[in-house]
């Protein structure tokens, strides 16, 4: 069984079905109308960009050159998840560029080497797709989590305070925000996990059935695609806020200036 191919004719047919959302979006004078359709013409171009530069990767198989693609779109992620909150950047890029690297390469070596327990960890055709899901799902939950995090200590500062004078320490007065920030960024992760098969068939299932897979490979595949992407997303998070506490808290644990726009 072989995938059918969608030529560029279908593809063109298929993409009038975006004209839905952008008549209400028009109809409704949303504001909505002039990204949606930046927002599309760049996803095309990028995925046939990324397409073609893929072919190249795979072709290649290089460790090294796949190594380097990882770090290219780390530093990608990484400003992509803080363009989505307000907190400078010369605070967090870095906490958030090694939050992401050393955790999509725990858990994405780890999902290769002992779950596949593939020979060649670095091959391309695993290697690639495996850290790309892995990273993209945890920008997501990054840029809700740093949000929940940074935004509730602000608008809660006095509570923060309170716990600090009646004598807890940084951590334990930062965990009733980080506790927030966990609820927020997870919740609906969480819940689109418990309706998975039932009212959902994910992206990753539907594309390796389409691809010729069986049905009991490709649930195998979907369960660990969706605990992979928790867990690394988790961790990621985690990393991050920590790392993060260290260039936005005085040494005396005082919240410092961290959106944008606030000055010492």
């Amino acid at each position: 069984m072989t995938t059918i191919d969608i030529d560029f004719l279908s593809l063109g047919v298929g993409l009038l079905l975006l004209l839905i959302p952008v008549y209400f979006l028009w109809k409704y004078n949303t504001g909505l109308l002039k990204p949606i359709l930046i927002g599309a013409s760049r996803m095309i171009v990028q995925l046939f960009l990324i397409g073609a530069y893929l072919k190249f990767l795979f072709e290649w198989d290089n460790p090294i050159i796949n190594f380097l693609w990882v770090f290219i779109m780390v530093g990608v992620a990484s400003e992509t998840s803080l363009s989505g909150t307000k907190l400078k950047r010369k605070i967090f890029f870095i906490p958030v560029y090694v939050g992401f690297l050393v955790t999509v390469v725990l858990i994405g070596l780890y999902f290769l080497g002992f779950v596949l327990q593939l020979d060649n960890i670095f091959s391309a055709r695993y290697f690639i797709p495996i850290f790309g899901i892995i990273m993209g799902n945890m920008l997501g939950v990054n840029v809700i989590g740093l949000n929940a995090f940074y935004d509730g200590l602000q608008r809660e500062e006095q509570l923060y305070y309170y716990l600090l004078g009646n004598g807890a320490t940084r951590s334990e007065a930062t965990a009733p925000f980080i506790r927030k920030s966990l609820i927020k960024s997870f919740s609906p992760a969480i819940a689109n996990m418990a309706v998975t098969g039932l009212v959902a068939l994910p992206g990753t299932m539907i594309g390796q059935i389409l691809g010729g897979s069986s049905p009991n490979v490709s649930i195998k595949y979907q369960i660990m695609i969706i605990v992979i992407t928790t867990a690394a997303s988790m961790l990621s998070l985690m990393i991050t806020i920590y790392l993060a506490s260290k260039k936005s808290f005085d040494e005396y644990g005082r919240p410092l200036p961290v959106h944008v726009g606030e000055k010492p």
